[in-house]
């Protein structure tokens, strides 16, 4: 399956969730068997030669992607979440998302000292959630080897605030 054939599957949905953005819809390609197993075969392919103890992914469509990433690489699974969603003792960070301020959150013993994940979502658009995603896996010693994501919308500049990471994303806006 080519990059092209994936990129249209892509929904365009203008004014939402509010007037003036134009929405990227991936549930068309969720629902494609073919189109999912592609996109889970190029992130896998994304970090050949790396090897990663966990990967971490960001709610809610972050979870779609880095379990499936995770079983593919044989790896465990590490979820960011919004506030008070986590059960047990967690480490948090505030951020500023595309619509507004969030909290997010990480258990404290989620990823040891020293470990090495990827960073999967389905969305990178104004930078702000992955790399306060990044700063949470760091404050408990863990390695960002790699942020992934399905859609990039470049024109927003997310890649500016990921610098210091190696970045991959499939689909480009």
């Amino acid at each position: 399956m080519s990059l092209k054939s994936l990129e249209a599957k892509v929904r365009s949905i203008p004014d939402f969730p509010k007037k003036g953005v134009l929405f990227r819809d991936i549930t068309p390609l969720l629902k494609d068997a073919w189109s999912l197993k592609e996109i889970i075969a190029r992130l896998a392919g994304s970090l050949k030669g790396r090897k990663v103890s966990a990967v971490v992914g960001i709610e809610s469509r972050g979870f779609i992607f880095g379990t499936a990433l995770a079983t593919k690489l044989g790896v465990g699974f590490v979820p960011i979440r919004k506030k008070g969603k986590l059960p047990w003792r967690t480490k948090r960070i505030a951020c500023t998302l595309e619509y507004g301020q969030e909290i997010l959150e990480i258990h404290q013993d989620a990823v040891k000292p020293g470990e090495k994940v990827v960073i999967v979502d389905d969305l990178l658009a104004t930078g702000g959630t992955a790399a306060a995603a990044a700063k949470l896996v760091e404050s408990i010693g863990g390695k960002v080897v790699k942020a992934a994501f399905v859609i990039e919308l470049g024109f927003l500049g997310g890649r500016g605030k990921l610098k210091k990471y190696d970045v991959f994303s499939l689909i480009k806006y």
